[in-house]
């Protein structure tokens, strides 16, 4: 009858130090809080960023379009204009394809 409840005893000590570890271990493996707050900071501020770069780059290109329309025939003015317009556009370009990379590597990751 003693060594029943000598083994019972080890065997409770044993499995429940065995369900500790384990879910201890669990919880090292989910992302800790720290992370997942600076993950959500980081996407808002992505958002942000794509959300203001749409009118900024639209403000831009406009501005660059009106400095030709009303240059007057000043080729400084075409070529400042042009230049705003390409760099505006490409710069939308950039800001869209960084998106892109960094979702793929998300998405690889």
């Amino acid at each position: 009858m003693k060594d029943k409840i000598i083994f019972y005893l080890k065997f409770i000590i044993i499995f429940s130090s065995f369900l500790l570890i384990l879910f201890e271990i669990t919880s090292f493996a989910s992302t800790p809080k720290l992370v997942s707050k600076l993950e959500d900071a980081f996407q808002n501020i992505e958002d942000w960023i794509l959300k203001l770069a749409t009118p900024a780059a639209a403000v831009a290109v406009g501005t660059g379009i009106f400095m030709k329309k009303f240059s007057f025939g000043d080729e400084e003015r075409i070529r400042t204009g042009k230049k705003i317009i390409r760099n505006s556009l490409f710069s939308y370009a950039f800001i869209l394809a960084i998106d892109l990379i960094l979702a793929a590597i998300k998405s690889l990751i």
